[in-house]
């Protein structure tokens, strides 16, 4: 430290400083001292006499055995920890007390470096998260050990995660008091997320005879409107936005997100609305968690079936294309005439099997979400047609994470980082390690 602090005067008296290079030193140099303080501090004593037994879960007693020394990374570098160790004799099981109070239990990183590796684990790839600690932290952690913390402390928030949906399955969901909310939103989707060959075993992939690539996550929203502009259009509160999400069936994801809901105040709610596309599942769900909610079809989303649609029957005359969808968008989808919109669908007639199939499919989805698509009645409550919240959530939640080129994931690793994803855009990240602390 002296002698960089000397080449620091020296060359600032030759018009010569370097300032990266000298902070860069510096932060080296207190990082050294740093670890060589917290070596010392976490230099443990052989217990007294009387406190060199320890009880072993197999209901004996661990004796001590002497002090054994362990290297831990920590967020100033590497340290030596040397604490006492205990024998049992009956099972054989060795154990050291003060790593648990540590919380470096079977693990040679400090809690404030695997929060690190699962802060940046989340939110790029593991060999980008390695790099970020290196520049940003000055710590030299390998791409696996970036990958490994993440995914065991994912695992961990996703444990915690179905100990609530437990709760809510037993009835046991705390009272959220606070004041009344004026429109409260659900909305869910889904997308898929490339995984590796043994997870999609069995499963039939979008085109026939193709095997699956990718499975299905799952995600959820949560958010508030408390206002609308001067035309009427709902305007979205705010940082109102909570996200839940995991690769697993309808049944299990509809608890995760009743229980988001919950702690968001859908019990205090005056308004509620659940909103999604025409996914079967969706629909079985709100029905299942959320009944009495306004269910409203994403407008956009039927748009996108009536172009489909048309599509079908003019795929190479675009002028009719705008001509068919002017009439029955405008006019009939937008203005929520649905029964008339179905109508007008199932008069279409078309001697090809395949154009035939596609008009009664789009007239039974249009007959089957008519209720959820009075788009007038809606907007004149001020509330969202569209589910652009979601949309961009799989995007931003989902897709920018788990879904760049080249990665594969497996259900484990993928629901892993979903939970620490969900945590860190939640704003309920350092509430986990708060309570990491308190246990």
């Amino acid at each position: 430290m002296n002698r960089l602090l000397a080449r620091v005067f020296a060359e600032r008296r030759c018009g010569q400083t370097d300032l990266e290079a000298v902070e860069t030193g510096l932060r080296a140099a207190l990082h050294q001292a740093g670890s060589a303080a917290l070596t010392e501090l976490l230099r443990y004593e052989a217990p007294a006499p009387d406190q060199q037994r320890q009880p072993c879960p197999c209901g004996h007693h661990a004796r001590y055995q002497g002090l054994r020394s362990k290297p831990v990374l920590t967020v100033v570098g590497r340290v030596r920890t040397v604490r006492p160790y205990y024998l049992c004799s009956r099972c054989h099981q060795g154990q050291f007390p003060a790593d648990a109070e540590l919380d470096i239990d079977n693990t040679e990183t400090s809690p404030g470096v695997r929060r690190m590796q699962a802060l940046v684990g989340q939110e790029a790839p593991f060999d980008h998260g390695r790099e970020q600690m290196k520049v940003l932290a000055g710590l030299e952690v390998t791409t696996k050990a970036v990958e490994r913390s993440a995914e065991a402390i994912g695992e961990d928030m996703a444990r915690g995660d179905q100990q609530e949906v437990q709760r809510a399955v037993q009835l046991d969901l705390p009272i959220v008091l606070g004041e009344p909310v004026p429109i409260l939103y659900v909305q869910m989707d889904g997308t898929g997320v490339p995984v590796v060959k043994k997870e999609t075993d069995g499963r039939k992939g979008k085109a026939d005879g193709q095997p699956a690539h990718t499975r299905e996550a799952k995600l959820g929203c949560v958010f508030t409107q408390t206002a609308w502009d001067a035309e009427g259009f709902a305007i979205r509160d705010p940082d109102s936005t909570t996200y839940v999400g995991a690769i697993e069936t309808a049944e299990e994801f509809g608890k995760r997100l009743y229980v988001e809901a919950w702690k968001r105040g859908w019990s205090r709610a005056k308004t509620k609305v659940v909103m999604g596309d025409g996914a079967e599942w969706i629909w079985n769900l709100a029905a299942q968690h959320f009944p009495g909610a306004v269910q409203i079809v994403d407008l956009y989303h039927a748009r996108q079936h009536l172009w489909e649609l048309v599509r079908t029957l003019y795929p190479n005359d675009a002028a009719k294309q705008k001509v068919w969808m002017k009439l029955h968008q405008k006019r009939l989808l937008d203005k929520g005439k649905i029964e008339n919109l179905v109508a007008a669908i199932a008069a279409l007639h078309s001697s090809n099997p395949q154009v035939a199939e596609k008009i009664r499919l789009e007239a039974d989805y249009f007959k089957r979400n008519a209720e959820r698509m009075r788009y007038p009645n809606f907007r004149a409550q001020h509330l969202f047609v569209g589910s652009g919240v979601i949309e961009a959530g799989c995007k931003a939640v989902i897709g920018s994470r788990l879904k760049r080129s080249g990665m594969f994931w497996t259900v484990r690793g993928a629901n892993a980082i979903l939970a620490l994803r969900c945590r860190h855009l939640n704003g309920r990240f350092e509430d986990y390690w708060e309570a990491r602390r308190a246990a």
